[in-house]
């Protein structure tokens, strides 16, 4: 079952990186478009997961879960941050009734 598509991508390539990428399309018995897709959505699912993830070393996680099971004391700035974020979460949701 084909996708139903819509949209197009055009790019300007030299002759050198058409012929390479045409050469790889071949081996892989697809077309130089559905090569070129395919390759950049794996590119794409690669930089979004290495933007989207957090590499902790082991004594960095061990830290952080130390501060979440055991968070420092609220101080008087954070009481206020606190108070002014319930303050504005209700007032937001007063005027949305």
């Amino acid at each position: 079952m084909l996708a139903h598509t819509s949209k197009r991508l055009t790019t300007r390539i030299t002759d050198h990186v058409q012929e390479k990428l045409q050469a790889a399309a071949d081996l892989v018995g697809a077309t130089l478009n559905q090569f070129v897709v395919q390759a950049a959505l794996e590119k794409a699912d690669k930089v979004i997961e290495s933007e989207s993830t957090i590499v902790l070393t082991r004594r960095e996680s061990l830290r952080l879960l130390e501060l979440i099971e055991n968070p420092p004391p609220r101080n008087e700035k954070f009481v206020q941050a606190q108070a002014r974020y319930k303050r504005i979460k209700n007032g937001a949701g007063s005027t949305a009734k």
